[in-house]
């Protein structure tokens, strides 16, 4: 999948604030080995460089377009072109932080044992995931993609959400917990701009289907799902659109 920074950090504040909130509910004061999994361009983990300047943190990302960017802006971060399934630490860790990443993957009762096996004893998981798959924003997509003529070569990219309801993790989780914290948060976004919802989603969920389009059937497939977005998202008479997302935090220390 090709990212563009460009397009993800278009809405980089209303992005920032739930990594920043996930931040703020980790203990750990000294951790000599951070790990940010699903790094992206980088302007989440400077948020942990900030916090824990001492630290040696590491970068992990499996696109390049993203990581060129991160490494641009913050040389003294190790980063590593990896997917997250493939990616094992050097030693183990004291933090794995992840923000809006593990979503992007399947099989979560492997992925997330996987990651806490990955801990140093009273290590720390830290993770937000999305969890507005039912919303307009996502269920439109699912629309456009049955209502047109790229059906046959989109269809087969739609399923189930990805995320499960936070009681799933903490039956997961609790038994390799010391301590397990899990709660979801809905965001009222007040976006500005032509069709802001589109835009938000083209930076991230749509990405998975727009490849598959020849260039002239992007206009059109675009413009029919921004059509549905506009009936569930209406602009208010100040020009503002209010998008509510909604998302999932899990904070694990190891036992």
């Amino acid at each position: 999948m090709t990212w563009n920074p460009q397009q993800y950090l278009k809405f980089s504040e209303s992005r920032l604030r739930p990594a920043v909130d996930l931040l703020g509910r980790i203990g750990s004061e000294a951790p000599e080995v951070v790990y940010d999994l699903g790094c992206g361009a980088g302007n989440v983990t400077r948020l942990l460089v900030e916090r824990w300047p001492r630290a040696a943190i590491t970068g992990v990302d499996d696109s390049a377009e993203m990581l060129a960017k991160a490494a641009k802006d913050l040389p003294q971060v190790k980063w590593i072109n990896l997917g997250v399934q493939s990616w094992r630490p050097e030693r183990p860790a004291d933090v794995i932080y992840s923000n809006a990443a593990l979503h992007w993957l399947p099989d979560h009762q492997t992925l997330f044992l996987a990651l806490v096996n990955r801990l140093a004893p009273r290590g720390t998981l830290a993770v937000q995931m999305p969890r507005n798959f039912s919303a307009p924003s996502h269920t439109s997509i699912d629309d456009t993609v049955r209502a047109g003529p790229w059906r046959s070569k989109l269809e087969h990219l739609l399923g189930p959400s990805p995320v499960g309801p936070p009681d799933e993790y903490y039956a997961l989780l609790a038994p390799v917990a010391r301590n397990i914290d899990i709660w979801e948060t809905e965001y009222l976004q007040a976006l500005q701009g032509e069709d802001p919802v589109k835009e938000w989603t083209k930076g991230t969920w749509l990405t998975r289907f727009l490849p598959y389009l020849d260039a002239a059937e992007r206009p059109a497939f675009e413009e029919d799902y921004a059509r549905r977005l506009r009936s569930a998202y209406p602009r208010r008479a100040d020009g503002t659109t209010l998008f509510p997302f909604r998302r999932l935090f899990i904070v694990c220390q190891k036992a």
